[in-house]
């Protein structure tokens, strides 16, 4: 079976192109208002869509670099961009062969162009108002009413007046850290910290460099002084005397050095009578003395001098009580390195009590009326060292009744005590240097313990008693 063939025939002429679409007619001010928005709306109307993507990216590119930088500048750039954009949509439809007058268009053109300027004219009237607020609220040192107003901005008003509302971002950030000054003010009043107040005072100082800032500064100052004098008159008196010795700066934080002239004196004289009731006597009397050095004019320098006087007292008095309490010879504590106690009993005509150191078996036997154990009571210090030979009193020959051949002669002597005698009002030595004591000697029998190869008992010290003991100290205690 066959099949016909069929021969192709000749190729089907090209279509012709479609002829190019004609430029739509377009109306020269809707155009010209459209671009006023600023939106590339009248590129849109021309059709002319990649001018309009760049018209919408360089206004919001501009708005962006406004809003972040706040610079004039950029402001200007923006205005010259709206401009542009304007005078370019314009000279574009001019171009067109066929112009049409479209009221819509120039109506909706017209109403978005007013709407955006008058919504920037707006907001930019409205930071103006915002950041007089600002400014009237830190001229008036009131920080919290300055911080509320410039809350008030939002990002409309950053990208209608930038420049207008970023002076008050610097108010806030002032105030922020006049607040962290306050609290470290308030913390080195409740502590008493110089380190506090050192911190709070150099906020306050790098805050006042900022030019604007000295009345908030003040409130800040202010509140704190006020605050003086603390409940601690102690606290009070470290504060004050940092305040008082921080020196001049020609400004405004100078006020400190009157409120620590209001406070300081009577601060000084609590905290003094506050630490010797703390027996920290050494410590109190440097509060007296400041006051009498500082302001030695001040009504309470009367109190101050009886303070010091009675710090001193009580300083004196605990050094001999130490040395006494280590006394355990006539050479050691008080007796090798006296003091004054200037409360002392004055040393007076007739008997003055003394306070008995150093070897105390003839001492002892003192009458009560003449020793005492006090050094406050004490008008002498006596220190008695070991008993030794004095003068010479009888030698007496005595038989060893062991072997009749060992006779012995014995001397008896009087009982010699080295004294040292100290004024306790002066801490000065006095007389006498030594004492002796008379008593009886040449007993008809004289016991002794005996040795192996003892050749006899040796010398001997009279036998005392107490009315020899305190016959021979008289003149140690009276005047």
């Amino acid at each position: 079976m066959t099949y016909p063939t069929y021969e192709p025939g000749p190729p089907l002429p090209p279509e012709p192109p479609e002829p190019p679409r004609p430029a739509a007619p377009a109306d020269r001010w809707a155009v010209a208002l459209g671009n006023a928005t600023l939106l590339g709306i009248g590129y849109l109307l021309l059709r002319q869509w990649r001018l309009a993507a760049v018209a919408v990216l360089g206004t919001a590119l501009l708005l962006d670099l406004t809003a972040s930088t706040a610079e004039t500048l950029y402001e200007v750039l923006l205005l010259l961009w709206w401009a542009a954009g304007i005078a370019h949509g314009w000279f574009l439809a001019r171009r067109r062969p066929e112009h049409v007058v479209r009221r819509g268009q120039r109506a909706g053109t017209l109403g978005l162009a007013l709407a955006v300027v008058l919504t920037a004219v707006l907001l930019r009237a409205d930071a103006y108002g915002i950041e007089n607020r600002v400014t009237a609220a830190r001229e008036g040192g009131d920080c919290e009413a300055a911080v509320a107003a410039q809350g008030e901005v939002w990002w409309g008003h950053r990208l209608a007046g930038a420049p207008v509302v970023e002076p008050g971002d610097a108010v806030v950030e002032a105030c922020h850290r006049l607040d962290g000054a306050a609290a470290t003010l308030a913390r080195a009043a409740r502590r008493g910290s110089t380190e506090d107040l050192g911190r709070g005072f150099g906020t306050l100082a790098g805050v006042l460099n900022e030019p604007g800032n000295e009345q908030t500064v003040r409130t800040v100052l202010d509140t704190f002084l006020d605050g003086l004098p603390t409940d601690d008159s102690c606290d009070t008196a470290a504060l004050t005397a940092w305040l008082r010795d921080r020196g001049t700066g020609h400004d405004v934080l100078d006020r400190s050095a009157d409120a620590a002239a209001r406070t300081e004196p009577a601060a000084l004289v609590g905290c003094g009578d506050h630490l010797m009731t703390e027996d920290a006597w050494q410590q109190a009397r440097t509060h007296y003395q400041r006051l009498l050095d500082a302001y030695p004019d001040d009504a309470r320098t009367d109190e101050a001098r009886d303070g010091v006087r009675e710090a001193t007292l009580a300083i004196e008095l605990d050094h001999v009580r130490g040395l006494v309490e280590n006394t355990y010879g006539a050479d050691s504590g008080y007796c090798s390195k006296p003091a004054k106690y200037s409360g002392a009993p004055p040393y007076r005509k007739g008997t003055n009590r003394a306070l008995f150191l150093g070897d105390d078996e003839y001492t002892d036997k003192l009458p009560g009326s003449w020793r005492t154990g006090d050094p406050a009571k004490a008008a002498l210090v006596v220190c008695a060292d070991a008993a030794e030979n004095g003068a010479a009193v009888e030698t007496c020959p005595y038989e060893n009744d062991r072997s009749k051949y060992l006779p012995h002669q014995v001397t008896f002597y009087k009982v010699k005590i080295p004294l040292k005698v100290y004024e306790l009002r002066t801490g000065k030595r006095l007389d006498p240097r030594s004492v002796q004591i008379g008593g009886g000697s040449c007993p008809s029998v004289l016991r002794y313990e005996y040795y192996q190869y003892d050749l006899g008992p040796g010398d001997q010290f009279v036998s005392t008693s107490k009315s020899g003991v305190r016959d021979a100290f008289r003149p140690v205690v009276r005047r």
